[in-house]
């Protein structure tokens, strides 16, 4: 079965458009009007949003506020019936944004979004409308930032997980689905053809496609995904915007001693592949300043984002216990991530060069699998001594960053749901980060605060450089005692092959899947660091 074109989002239902609200003419199930606190109590939130609310329906929402049942905190949502005193809506879809609109920022009408279209889908709400965010005149970006803030969260908001289902708990065949979030009209107070407004509807819908791209496929059961599939997704979108995919099979592998990523996969009846995708936006121009090798692109650099690709992890000879192993399908979520960024560089054509790497094998235990004590010899000569085969996410990765440095990257960004150990210091919370190259990182935790997802550097020293250093081999791939800084040495093993090319680890292993849905993230696979990395090639492109 083709899993990736049924089960993987091709184009997003939800279709988000700009209209003028004085000569609109969109009626909507619901007006949604996001609310300040200040304005809550000041009475003045219909007048800061630009719409004329009858009096009745006003001194509804002052007795919510009355009776503590709406206090416009941000995820707060209620619902007012309309009873026909506004011909063009249904109801009033009330969303709090907490603190003052002017200071809250493009992530608190993310988020506001996200909380408007869940409570949308739960009202079984199909159109919506809603006034253009508040934004300072000053400051002629802002109103572009939240916009694009506000229809991100939207979409994202909209996202529900595929179901398999056939039978009666999920519907029959001839069964309608149930009804998704379909319209929502922006109204511009002024022209809604203001500079900039249709190109931030365009990011954020590239943005959202992609984040759905990678919720889908890692949520994808490890039988409809293997690294066959996976590579076959990769050659689908790759196809789909014109961009260069190459896909190495297992003999290809072997043959460009990629005797890591072979190994890995070796224990597994589907074969590994390494897949690479091309993306050149940037002409070729002077070589970049040497005084600032990691500074956003210049023309003749090339970014190397590798994703690790592990379609299912049962930790290989070195067996998992089997409460949760399940969760396992989302072991390849970092190459989900890269995967859904190949719509944000296909759609918004960033003006920088791009080469994605993702090494993809299913680590399984059997009579060929590899073995803890044996020695793995990876792309560039260098040996690893193999202590754990559940530590298998960064031997696979070596060798795709050595794929990504030989196919021209001079920057690198892995992405990988590496290790249980980010758990124990930052929970499902945020992204641990590992690099050698702290101007690098630093452009990386701007792109994450614009972004508005939350990662966290960690140490690189020396003393834990020392912990992989193997008595007979180049490196070993754990240090025997996991629970002392197994998240730092773990990145810190890929970053032995970078060696001396700026690189940063991402390590998703607590944020790129929950357990239950939290605040604005959906449960199952998050897509957690396609808006950080988008960001991030969106500002190298202006740079």
């Amino acid at each position: 079965m083709d899993a990736y074109a049924q089960y993987v989002t091709q184009e997003l239902q939800l279709r988000i458009e700009l209209q003028p609200l004085e000569a609109s003419e969109a009626e909507s199930d619901a007006l949604v009007l996001f609310v300040t606190r200040e304005e809550l109590l000041a009475g003045s939130w219909a007048a800061e949003a630009g719409v004329d609310v009858p009096a009745p329906l006003q001194e509804t929402v002052r007795a919510l506020a009355a009776r503590g049942q709406f206090t416009a905190g941000l995820g707060e949502t209620e619902a007012v019936y309309t009873c026909g005193l506004m011909a063009k809506h249904q109801a009033l879809l009330l969303c709090g944004l907490g603190e003052a609109a002017r200071t809250s920022g493009a992530a608190g009408w993310r988020s506001a979004g996200v909380y408007a279209a869940r409570k949308a889908l739960s009202l079984r709400l199909e159109r919506l409308a809603a006034p253009l965010p508040r934004a300072n005149a000053e400051r002629a970006d802002e109103l572009r930032e939240r916009v694009q803030a506000l229809a991100e969260g939207l979409w994202l908001g909209s996202y529900r997980m595929p179901s398999y289902a056939r039978g009666s708990a999920g519907g029959g065949e001839g069964d309608a689905p149930p009804p998704a979030l379909r319209s929502v009209a922006l109204l511009a107070a002024g022209s809604a053809d203001e500079p900039g407004l249709a190109q931030a509807l365009e990011a954020a819908e590239a943005i959202a496609l992609a984040v759905y791209t990678a919720r889908d496929l890692t949520n994808l059961p490890g039988n409809y995904l293997g690294p066959a599939e996976l590579a076959g997704a990769a050659v689908s979108l790759a196809a789909r915007y014109g961009l260069a995919c190459t896909v190495l099979e297992e003999q290809a592998i072997r043959e460009h001693g990629m005797g890591g990523l072979a190994a890995v996969g070796q224990g597994s009846v589907n074969p590994p592949r390494m897949i690479a995708i091309r993306y050149e936006g940037a002409p070729e121009g002077d070589e970049s300043d040497p005084s600032d090798p990691s500074a956003p692109s210049h023309p003749s650099e090339v970014l190397g984002l590798v994703g690790k690709g592990i379609t299912f992890d049962t930790g290989g000879i070195s067996l998992k216990k089997p409460e949760g192993m399940e969760e396992m399908v989302s072991d390849m979520g970092g190459a989900a991530v890269l995967l859904g960024l190949v719509h944000v560089l296909g759609r918004l054509k960033p003006a920088v060069n791009v080469v994605i790497v993702i090494p993809a094998a299913e680590n399984m235990p059997s009579g060929t699998a590899f073995k803890p004590g044996d020695i793995v010899t990876l792309m560039n000569g260098q040996t690893v001594e193999v202590l754990n085969t559940d530590a298998e996410g960064r031997i696979v990765l070596a060798d795709g960053v050595l794929y990504a440095k030989q196919l021209g990257a001079t920057k690198l960004i892995d992405v990988a749901t590496l290790t249980g150990a980010v758990l124990v210091s930052f929970a499902d919370v945020a992204t641990g980060a590992v690099t050698n190259n702290d101007s690098l990182l630093q452009h990386v935790l701007d792109a994450a605060r614009n972004a508005d997802e939350k990662v966290w550097p960690l140490p690189n020293y020396p003393e834990y450089r020392d912990m992989l250093k193997s008595r007979i081999a180049d490196i070993k791939n754990a240090t025997g005692r996991d629970r002392w800084a197994g998240c730092i040495t773990g990145g810190l093993f890929i970053g032995f092959f970078a060696e001396d090319t700026p690189w940063v680890h991402l390590d998703t292993g607590g944020t790129a899947w929950l357990w239950s849905e939290r605040g604005t993230e959906p449960a199952g696979g998050t897509g957690a660091m396609v808006r950080t990395l988008a960001a991030y090639i969106v500002q190298s492109s202006s740079t």
